[in-house]
């Protein structure tokens, strides 16, 4: 294979689009994959090896406007689609990726996949949004079987091309691809909300016991907006009886800054502590991920998550809701997450209080895949396609 610059043809690796601003887990995912991806075909006597030119295959493009513009004259173009970095409306995103798949062949990665929890306004938009993308794409990716059964369940029961699943990574695994990629807590681990942490501070973080002193808190990462657990985790504390405050480790989503202050006042009201933190640096970041108590990623409808990702890399295992996605994670890797049911929340923040190296990756468990791992994927997979 080569690395394409133009020129149609399976055989041509494809650009990367990376659209909006890189606090965003898929912004910033696109990046860092793009970026191991050169690395990784440029690695002296792979197989894959191909020249790639001091441009590199990552195109930005800060808003959906510019977007047809920056890609001008590719022809062959991988996009990390999420409706709301493509439009305004889901309408509008679809008809980007369709106006993008008119002008080059165009693979895509799926994220964010319509489910019930959008509602019943949202997620037949939502839904046929996301089946026209699946169309228009010459291939397309999702990042779990969880995400992939959302897709035939919810979006294109009748797409009839193959949907292939590459998971998220976590870290870099000390590989020329994951160095040169510079990714932090590993591509997904980006976080919404929050940055992506050092690669080498992130390796070192999954062997690490446990760091002390510890905060008094029980924390949930990225961006909030309603849905994301911090209700049911003000809930919990409150039930459990522990001494503990509720840290929101990011800051509020776009549009979503009362809810965080509503957040704030239902705390209060039933005698729970609540911090925000706001944006975190790099360091920062890590720092508090490796200081709280009980590290908690409590989302009500989650599919592929950064947020846990980013934990992990840090070397917490974070407490999860049992769910059809979560079982599918403690299965790719094992011993980094504890499985709770979303009706006991309160039970496990006690026995997680109470056995704080329950919160911690045991040494020597593996948080592979790594990000030059997901590479390797990408680039088995796009040959697969022809």
């Amino acid at each position: 294979m080569r690395a394409g610059r133009g020129g149609g043809g399976g055989a041509t690796l494809p650009r990367h689009l990376v659209l909006g601003s890189l606090r965003h887990a898929v912004t910033r995912y696109a990046s860092d994959l793009a970026e191991a991806i050169d690395a990784l075909v440029g690695v002296a006597g792979s197989p894959m090896a191909v020249a790639v030119d001091s441009a590199g295959s990552a195109v930005r493009a800060e808003t959906a406007s510019e977007a047809i513009g920056a890609v001008a004259g590719i022809q062959n173009l991988h996009l990390q689609f999420t409706d709301r970095l493509f439009g305004q409306a889901p309408e509008l995103a679809a008809d980007l990726v369709e106006e993008l798949a008119r002008r080059a062949r165009v693979t895509v990665t799926l994220h964010d996949l319509p489910q019930p929890s959008d509602g019943a306004k949202n997620l037949p938009r939502r839904a046929a949004a996301y089946a026209r993308v699946a169309e228009a794409a010459a291939g397309v990716v999702c990042n779990s079987r969880h995400e992939a059964l959302l897709l035939a369940e919810y979006s294109a029961p009748r797409l009839t091309r193959e949907v292939a699943v590459i998971p998220l990574p976590v870290g870099d695994g000390g590989s020329a691809a994951g160095n040169a990629a510079g990714s932090a807590a590993g591509s997904a681990a980006a976080t919404i909300g929050t940055p992506a942490t050092d690669p080498g501070r992130a390796a070192a973080a999954a062997s690490l016991s446990m760091p002390a002193p510890t905060r008094d808190e029980a924390a949930i990462l990225g961006y909030f907006y309603p849905g994301k657990g911090h209700a049911e985790l003000i809930d919990a504390v409150a039930r459990s009886g522990l001494d503990v405050t509720v840290t929101a480790l990011g800051t509020a989503a776009p549009g979503h800054e009362a809810e965080l202050a509503a957040v704030s006042v239902s705390a209060s009201e039933v005698g729970v502590r609540f911090e925000s933190t706001g944006y975190l640096a790099d360091a920062e970041l890590l720092e508090r991920c490796q200081r709280v108590a009980v590290p908690v990623a409590a989302h009500q409808h989650l599919s592929a998550s950064a947020s846990i990702n980013t934990w992990i890399a840090a070397g917490r295992r974070p407490l999860v809701p049992t769910g059809r996605y979560t079982r599918e994670l403690a299965e790719l890797r094992p011993g980094t997450v504890t499985l709770y049911d979303p009706d006991l929340l309160h039970l496990a923040l006690a026995v997680a209080a109470a056995e704080p190296a329950s919160t911690w990756l045991a040494p020597g468990t593996s948080i592979r895949p790594h990000l030059a791992d997901t590479a390797e994927r990408y680039l088995a997979w796009w040959e697969g396609l022809g």
